[in-house]
C-alpha cells in the first residue's frame, strides 16, 4: 500500500487498530499497535522494524518501534481472537483454510530453517516454513492464526534454539 492509500483509510486503520488492541493494558502499547499495523501495511519488501520504520516518516521510531514487537509485555492470543471475531461478520467464512508459505532465507542461522522444497521459490532451498489459518469465502480471506513451523530437526538439537552470540 502506498503511502497516499493508507492516508486514504487512516481514519479506518485507525478505528481498526483501536478495536483490535483495545485490550492492551497501556496507552503507549495501543499506539505502537497502531504503528506497527501501519508500517506493516505499507509498500516494501521488508517487514522488520528498521525499514519500517523509515518508510513511517514521523511515526518512525525505531527503538519504541522494536520495544513494542520485541519486548512489550501482551498476549498475540487476544490479538488473534479480536482479529477473528472482527472478521467473522465482514468475511462471513464458508470455509477453513490451512496454508504454509515459505520465507525464503539465504543461510541456515536464522529459526527454524530448513532445506526443503518450497512452492514460494518452486524449488528445494533454504526456508523457514509459516502456517496459517484464514477465515475464507467466495469474495475474502483474512489469516487470523498463524505459526512458524518448527522442523524437527530444530526440535531435536537443544543448541540450535538458542541464541546465536557473536564471539
Amino acid at each position: 500500500m502506498l503511502g497516499g492509500e493508507l492516508a486514504a483509510v487512516r481514519c479506518d486503520l485507525e478505528d481498526f487498530a483501536a478495536e483490535v488492541f483495545e485490550p492492551f493494558a497501556r496507552a503507549d502499547q495501543r499506539r505502537w499497535g497502531g504503528v506497527y499495523l501501519r508500517g506493516l501495511l505499507l509498500e516494501g519488501g521488508r517487514k522488520s522494524v528498521e525499514p519500517m520504520a523509515a518508510r513511517l516518516g514521523a511515526d518512525g521510531n525505531r527503538q519504541a518501534l522494536a520495544h513494542f514487537v520485541t519486548s512489550s509485555p501482551w498476549d498475540s492470543a487476544h490479538v488473534r481472537a479480536r482479529l477473528a471475531w472482527r472478521m467473522q461478520p465482514v468475511i462471513k467464512p464458508t470455509a477453513l483454510i490451512i496454508d504454509d508459505t515459505g520465507f525464503l532465507k539465504d543461510g541456515n542461522a536464522s529459526a527454524c530453517v530448513t532445506r526443503p522444497y518450497t512452492g514460494t521459490a518452486g524449488k528445494v532451498t533454504n526456508c523457514q516454513a509459516g502456517v496459517s489459518l484464514h477465515l475464507a469465502s467466495d469474495g475474502a480471506s483474512a489469516a487470523v492464526k498463524w505459526r512458524l513451523f518448527l522442523p524437527g530437526s530444530w526440535d531435536l538439537i537443544p543448541p540450535r534454539r538458542r541464541p546465536i552470540r557473536p564471539k
